[in-house]
């Protein structure tokens, strides 16, 4: 596939709309030169056609994994429905569904273990071999998209399944806490052995699968939860572990870490995933100039309301987004914690802004 494909006006007729996330702006597929999910294994093999935005992307999340419906987040063709759920998760760890905050938790004060060294007596690993992968399959034959980057979601990474064992204060102190810490870290591979072997089992269940997009929450809203050197030594390995399976197979490995992680970016690297998006207490301009050339890395817009500025001055702000992070030779994504900025006007310059600078 050819990468340098020069811009052509007919590209900006709309094929597909869809409610936008976050914004009364509807978020629209443009008539790409190559196909959406294309687009996106371009941009994240550092080879971008445009400046990707997520409308190029279909999620799953299948019922057959029992987390998805312990955190009430199902996505797939069982009509099982987003938001529903609540209940044991592949661990038997039991999560309630919060209808005010649109999500699952662990209660807290009933933690399955005190100390990470009983883990191996306290922790039961599930036997997924009892899923019903094969109804699962039949369920979702029609659900994945010929033309989209399908991206399956796997949340309670490594600290957040610790949290679930042992409340977020006992989780922290086993990180923290030398007489632990190599508990900790055993458990963590024990896990990614887990995770990889879930994820074989969807791919030869659901080989339309194009990358996997795995939780792992480190931060708080103003700072990190733990120093990155105890990141480094403690999760990074077991997360190694699980992308080179996920590149081994030829797929791509994008992660989900909550929080202010200006401190962690170097290891969400180093751990080898291919894009990590930042919420908005983080400066992803000040992360994607520091590190855009190890990770692919959202970044958000400058804020602004597109309903108080003129579309001449909507389509200037994009243009300058372009020039700054649309770099042919260190490529980012726009982070989908922006999408509150992408006006129709904005989104349009954007895409034309990135295919004129990626298309030299």
């Amino acid at each position: 596939m050819s990468q340098k494909i020069p811009f052509d006006q007919k590209e900006l007729e709309v094929v597909r709309e869809v409610p936008g996330f976050n914004t009364p702006y509807p978020s629209q597929t443009f008539n790409f030169p190559v196909s959406p999910k294309e687009g996106v294994i371009a941009a994240y093999k550092r080879e971008p056609i445009w400046q990707i935005s997520g409308v190029e992307t279909a999620y799953f999340a299948p019922k057959v994994n029992p987390d998805n419906v312990a955190r009430a987040f199902v996505m797939d063709g069982s009509g099982f429905g987003f938001g529903s759920g609540g209940g044991p998760d592949m661990f038997g760890i039991e999560w309630e569904y919060v209808p005010a905050v649109g999500g699952s938790m662990v209660r807290p004060g009933k933690a399955l273990m005190e100390d990470a060294n009983d883990w191996e007596d306290l922790v039961k690993f599930p036997d997924i071999s009892k899923w019903d992968w094969k109804e699962s399959a039949e369920l979702n034959k029609n659900y994945f998209s010929d033309t989209q980057f399908n991206s399956c979601w796997q949340q309670n990474g490594f600290f957040e399944r610790l949290i679930s064992f042992m409340d977020f204060e006992g989780a922290a102190m086993a990180i923290l806490d030398e007489d632990q810490r190599d508990a900790v870290k055993a458990l963590f591979m024990k896990l990614a052995d887990l995770y990889i072997d879930i994820f074989d089992e969807y791919l030869k269940y659901y080989p339309k699968i194009d990358g996997f997009f795995f939780h792992d929450d480190w931060g708080s809203q103003k700072e990190t939860f733990f120093n990155p050197k105890l990141s480094e030594e403690c999760i990074v390995p077991a997360m190694k572990k699980l992308t080179e399976f996920i590149h081994s197979r030829g797929r791509l490995a994008e992660l989900h870490s909550c929080g202010q992680a200006l401190k962690q970016v170097p290891n969400f690297a180093a751990a080898g995933w291919d894009r990590w998006d930042g919420q908005l207490m983080n400066d992803t301009a000040k992360i994607y100039e520091l590190y855009g050339d190890k990770i692919i890395v959202g970044v958000t817009p400058d804020t602004f309301d597109p309903a108080a500025i003129s579309e001449a001055e909507q389509r200037k702000l994009a243009r300058e987004y372009a020039q700054k992070f649309c770099d042919p030779k260190k490529p980012s994504a726009f982070n989908s914690y922006g999408a509150f900025a992408m006006s129709t006007a904005y989104r349009q310059e954007l895409y034309i802004a990135s295919r004129e600078l990626y298309g030299k």
